[in-house]
């Protein structure tokens, strides 16, 4: 696999994926201050109770039991055992379907979902355009995708890069636009932590 040009909004496509200790510390590390993107998420995508969300690149959690808790019908999709059994761990009072896939091959029938969002995580998904024909492919007609992604400096490195630029971001919709994802639209949401940017779009 090469790694993507500098500019594409799965820059860090290569990343080899969370295993083992190091990947369990990851899972822990990201259980704390990720609430306030999901709920963020619930705002953008008007999420209201029995609609049913996929969280694509569900990691430990977070935004899957808060929006089920909010009486949506979750199932949280993620390719990382570790994120997996951390996720299940934490969800005390299983109200989420835990399944493990991939942004590109997600485990849900057709037209099964009313909301499809993807936190923090098509930075790292090897195919983006796959991904975004799964979204379409999984939403019911009128469903709404959004992808969200903390904002940073173009040319930061390391963990400073984990994230989009603004030209990532309109990327990120120009390639909505071509799957055939409507209403596609940027945004830019100041959260606690940061800033963060997010692409919005609405399956016809």
């Amino acid at each position: 696999m090469t790694h993507a040009e500098p500019l594409a909004p799965n820059h860090h496509a290569h990343h080899p994926g969370f295993a083992g200790l190091s990947g369990l510390f990851a899972a822990l590390s990201m259980v704390r201050g990720r609430q306030p993107m999901a709920r963020l998420a619930l705002e953008l995508t008007d999420a209201t109770t029995g609609e049913s969300v996929i969280d694509v690149g569900s990691g430990p959690g977070v935004a899957a039991r808060l929006a089920a808790a909010r009486g949506l019908l979750v199932t949280g999709v993620e390719p990382a055992d570790v994120m997996l059994r951390v996720a299940r761990t934490l969800d005390v009072r299983r109200k989420v379907t835990w399944m493990q896939g991939r942004a590109e091959d997600v485990p849900m029938p057709d037209a099964s979902a009313d909301v499809v969002w993807t936190l923090s995580c098509i930075h790292h998904v090897p195919d983006v355009a796959g991904a975004l024909a799964e979204a379409v492919r999984v939403l019911r007609p009128g469903g709404r995708f959004l992808a969200i992604e903390r904002e940073v400096v173009a040319g930061a490195t390391g963990l400073a890069s984990h994230g989009w630029t603004p030209d990532q971001a309109e990327a990120l919709a120009a390639l909505a636009r071509t799957a055939g994802l409507t209403d596609v639209a940027v945004g830019t949401h100041v959260l606690p932590r940061g800033t963060v940017l997010s692409v919005f779009a609405r399956r016809a």
